[in-house]
């Protein structure tokens, strides 16, 4: 067995997962999959989320897969009642999001208004009609995927970091405020992931891991109610420090930084 594995985690058996197409979302739901319990997974890509949908099947999962946008808060809403219909969810992970760069032009209007709607106002409208259903049952968990990229704004995306920053800051809120509602909140807050999101990337990314073995980390973090889900330790703890540097210390260091493509 792997070190960042574990064989006696206690997995939920109704889990709904948005941005399950490919990298962490995928990895997480082919993780999850297995006898006895149900997923909701969604994606944009209607080819790539039935080929995942097909293959936890494989595994004896229950496996429901829709294309959705998650920036369209009806359908979104929808697909979680309708995931809840089939079994109340134990857990939901709010993973769908795009990228962004400063690279060839830098982000324009129209970039980072699709940055904020997906990966903000898309994680809004898959939790919040969980946490609803979730509340009137007083059980329940909500995992957000955020990013190391949150911890400071970086010239070279700053749309990107600023939606993550902001997904975090809300989740750390949710955590405490849903506490005593008996929903648990954790906030996922990866490095550099091999995904379609990051093959692109033409600078060199430190402490680069699969997607298989991010998804052991988040599956293992969220079994033990951990609210910060920060990886991989050493890029956490860097990422940390350079997010408490003053601006004047700061600002050249992030100038410095290579823009994303």
């Amino acid at each position: 067995m792997k070190p960042y594995e574990t064989s006696k985690l206690r997995d939920p058996r109704s889990v709904a997962i948005t941005g399950a197409s490919s990298g962490i979302g995928e990895a997480l739901a082919r993780l999850y999959a297995a006898p006895g319990v149900t997923l909701a997974l969604a994606g944009r890509d209607a080819g790539r989320i039935e080929a995942v949908a097909a293959a936890c099947r494989e595994t004896g999962a229950e496996v429901v897969a829709a294309t959705l946008d998650v920036t369209d808060m009806a359908a979104t809403a929808a697909w979680i009642a309708a995931a809840e219909a089939r079994a109340p969810l134990d857990l939901v992970i709010a993973n769908a999001g795009i990228s962004g760069g400063s690279g060839a032009g830098g982000e324009d209007a129209a970039q980072t208004r699709d940055i904020f709607a997906v990966n903000l106002a898309g994680v809004v409208n898959t939790v919040m009609p969980a946490v609803a259903s979730m509340r009137a049952r007083r059980r329940g968990q909500i995992a957000i995927v955020s990013s190391l990229a949150g911890y400071r704004g970086l010239p070279g995306a700053p749309a990107y970091s600023a939606s993550k920053a902001a997904v975090k800051a809300w989740g750390e809120g949710l955590r405490g405020a849903l506490r005593d509602e008996g929903i648990k909140v954790s906030v996922i807050c990866p490095g550099f992931v091999t995904t379609r999101m990051t093959a692109h990337n033409t600078f060199p990314m430190p402490f680069l891991m699969s997607a298989e073995r991010a998804a052991a980390i988040i599956r293992r973090g969220l079994a033990r109610n951990r609210g910060l889900i920060a990886f991989p330790p050493p890029m956490a703890a860097m990422t940390w420090l350079f997010g408490a540097l003053p601006g004047w210390l700061a600002d050249p260091l992030t100038r410095a930084l290579p823009a994303k493509d």
